[in-house]
């Protein structure tokens, strides 16, 4: 899902010919949308407090439709949409909640589950809404991706059903359970069942995202290889073991090392070189010649790298002081400061890196070092926009990784690319009406469509497009530990959806 925000260049005109400010929002949706924000803000919260509380995590092997928890969040679901006054369908992955009978339909596309959450990095559980840890924050996993939108989207529809409004369009509520890890079962639910043919997806940013990169992973192995009994006998230093990162879509924030026969010598050094990074906390324990480096940063969603400060490259890089010993863990670190460092866009990676003027850079992000049987395993995010042919990425990936390896004389085994193509929407006739809204309850004026780095469903529905629930050049808390949405921005969010619904759908 999301997403770093770029100005639409000379080429959109060509895409959207018709943009204009000059749509106005009606005094129906107008009066609409405050009467949703002066009677519903407590029952919104509260069903946010509802949802937040089932970890709706996939759970591997286990599908969603058996999954316990899944299904009693699919209750939770249906129990408040009833008593809203709103039809409701389990179709096992996805839930549709409803409001009007018209055969013209307009869906709002949204997900249920969400990402891992380490409870020892929130001030209250994940899992329970927070509200006075920070004054005016939302906190809980999913406040902003996604469970922050469904509520929204509810009490928008409820707002609607409550003023009587005559739709043209029923309005159709897609809430999927798998987005944050397997978008297999909803590509074959589109494939059997009737889909609105205009849609939009609330899972990233405002004013309207027109174009998504394309995901990548790139997973490597670093085989099992202990350290030479030259290197033991002199007592040189060298990297034990290297950890860090929690979930692939995520930018990690914590990171870890130990190097033995390591001496107070090599600990100022390293302390000193620390000193130089800002936000960035180092803890260092030494103890019978053994070092144990621990590394904060920051989390952030892996399609905004920026907004985030990688513990893996940043502890990497504090040991580029020396190259070192071969063995797993100090090949690990060497590759990472020869073809990664601390940059974000693949400019020591070969020849991977590229740039689109409306998508774009490139994004490389390390996020998950993961021990397997046959070594350490490296997965690195990628974020690709247009502009490249994906046969060429991935020859080019190759390519530096065996270069690496041969000049480095280090096998690297398991070497696997994947890579999704970057989306562009053409033909999204809501867009000029989404903007106009954005603009009257923002006073940002001359918004323009957007790319961002995430993918989000709305590849695979027709006519969509992204409209929020992020604001532009603010960061986005998706994916990161102590996940939240405001409570200035939830309202807001509620007078634009109800809004939008009214002028799309009536």
């Amino acid at each position: 899902m999301l997403k770093k925000l770029r100005l639409l260049t000379l080429l959109t005109p060509f895409i959207f010919t018709s943009l204009t400010q000059a749509a106005q929002i009606s005094v129906l949706a107008e009066n609409t949308a405050n009467y949703a924000v002066s009677t519903y803000k407590k029952d919104m919260v509260d069903s946010l407090a509802k949802l937040v509380k089932y970890n709706t995590v996939v759970v591997e092997g286990i599908p969603s439709p058996k999954n316990p928890v899944h299904i009693a969040f699919k209750q939770e679901l249906k129990k408040q949409a009833e008593a809203l006054g709103l039809d409701f369908k389990d179709d096992g992955y996805v839930v549709i909640i409803g409001l009007g009978h018209s055969k013209e339909r307009l869906g709002i596309i949204t997900h249920g589950d969400v990402q891992p959450a380490n409870p020892s990095k929130w001030n209250k559980s994940p899992y329970t809404l927070d509200l006075t840890s920070i004054p005016g924050k939302i906190i809980g996993r999913g406040t902003e991706d996604d469970k922050g939108p469904i509520s929204t989207a509810l009490y928008a529809m409820k707002s609607i059903k409550d003023k009587k409004i005559k739709l043209s369009k029923r309005i159709e509520l897609y809430i999927y359970m798998a987005e944050e890890s397997d978008w297999g079962p909803l590509e074959e639910y589109i494939k059997t069942h009737d889909i609105p043919q205009t849609n939009i997806t609330i899972d990233a940013e405002y004013p309207v995202v027109t174009a998504e990169k394309g995901y990548g992973t790139i997973s490597l192995t670093f085989p099992n290889k202990q350290i030479s009994k030259t290197s033991l006998t002199s007592q040189q230093p060298f990297i034990a073991s290297f950890t860090g990162g929690f979930f692939g879509s995520q930018i990690p924030e914590d990171a870890s090392a130990v190097i033995n026969n390591a001496d107070n010598r090599l600990l100022q050094q390293l302390m000193s070189k620390a000193n130089n990074y800002k936000h960035t906390g180092f803890d260092f324990d030494l103890k019978d010649n053994i070092l144990t480096i621990n590394v904060l940063g920051k989390s952030a969603h892996s399609s905004k790298p920026e907004d985030g400060i990688n513990a893996i490259t940043y502890l990497a890089d504090l040991l580029s002081i020396k190259s070192w010993p071969a063995n797993t863990s100090g090949a690990l670190v060497n590759f990472i400061n020869d073809n990664i460092g601390i940059g974000l866009y693949g400019k020591k990676f070969g020849n991977i890196a590229f740039n689109d003027d409306f998508m774009g850079p490139l994004t490389v992000s390390p996020t998950v070092l993961k021990q397997l049987d046959t070594g350490m395993q490296l997965n690195i995010n990628i974020r690709r926009p247009r502009g490249k042919e994906t046969a060429e990425l991935k020859v080019q990936i190759t390519e530096a990784v065996t270069k690496w390896s041969n000049n480095n004389k280090f096998e690297i085994i398991d070497l696997t690319t994947t890579v999704k193509e970057p989306w562009i929407q053409t033909d999204a006739p809501q867009v000029d009406t989404l903007l106009a809204i954005f603009s009257h309850y923002t006073g940002i004026k001359d918004a323009k469509p957007i790319s961002i780095g995430g993918g989000t469903n709305s590849r695979m529905f027709p006519r969509a497009v992204s409209f929020g629930p992020s604001m532009p050049n603010t960061e986005y808390t998706g994916h990161t530990e102590s996940e939240f949405i405001t409570m200035e921005q939830f309202m807001l969010n509620l007078k634009m959806y109800t809004a939008a619904f009214i002028e799309l759908a009536k």
